[in-house]
C-alpha cells in the first residue's frame, strides 16, 4: 500500500487534487494506494498531540497510523514562504522518532503558483527526510503555474505534467 499525504492542511487544497489525481493514476498501474489528508489533522494538534502529550490525540493517531502501515509514500507539498508547511512540519514532528520515518521510502511532488513548482518546498523537506531515514526517491516532480495547469475536473492540462506524474509514479513502484 501506498499512501499518499497531502502536505497543508489547507482545506479544497490543490495538493489534496494533485494528491488524488495520483491516487487515480497509481489505480491504473494496479497499485493500491490511500490519500491522507492534513486538512484531516484536529485544530489543536500542536498542543494536544505533541511532546508530553504524544499518543494522546485520537485523531492526530488515526492519521499516523495510516501513515505508519505504508511502505512507500506519496508527498504532494505545496510551497508556503519558500519551504513546506509547517502543518506538515507539525505532522512529521509529532511522528514516532525515528521509527516512523526509517526504512520508508517516499516520492515527491512539489507543486507552486509561481515558476519554481516548489523546487525549495521539495529540497526543505527532502532534507529532513533524509535525516530521519527515508529513502527519498530522486526523480522529483515539480507542478509550476499549478493554478493553470490543474483543471476544474482535477486534471492537469500540461502533458509534460502528467508525463513526469506518471514516470515518478513508474520509478516509485520499482524503487
Amino acid at each position: 500500500m501506498i499512501t499518499i499525504l497531502a502536505g497543508t492542511n489547507r482545506p479544497h487544497s490543490r495538493a489534496r487534487r494533485i494528491a488524488h489525481y495520483y491516487q487515480r493514476l497509481l489505480t491504473e498501474l494496479g497499485a493500491a494506494s490511500q490519500v491522507l489528508d492534513l486538512a484531516e489533522l484536529p485544530a489543536d494538534f500542536l498542543i494536544s498531540a505533541l511532546y508530553a502529550n504524544v499518543g494522546r490525540n485520537d485523531g492526530f493517531n488515526r492519521l499516523a497510523a495510516v501513515l505508519d502501515a505504508a511502505d512507500k509514500w506519496v508527498i504532494v507539498t505545496p510551497e508556503y514562504n519558500g519551504s513546506f508547511p509547517g502543518a506538515l512540519k507539525g505532522f512529521i514532528d509529532g511522528l514516532p522518532y525515528p521509527n516512523a520515518f526509517r526504512g520508508k521510502k517516499a516520492a515527491l511532488v512539489g507543486l507552486s503558483s509561481g515558476g519554481q513548482g516548489g523546487l525549495q518546498a521539495m529540497a526543505h523537506l527532502t532534507d529532513v527526510l533524509m535525516y530521519l531515514g527515508t529513502a527519498v526517491l530522486p526523480q522529483r516532480v515539480r507542478l509550476p503555474f499549478i493554478n493553470q495547469d490543474l483543471n476544474a475536473e482535477d486534471g492537469l492540462n500540461n502533458e509534460l505534467s502528467r508525463q513526469l506524474l506518471r514516470e515518478q509514479a513508474l520509478a516509485l513502484l520499482a524503487f
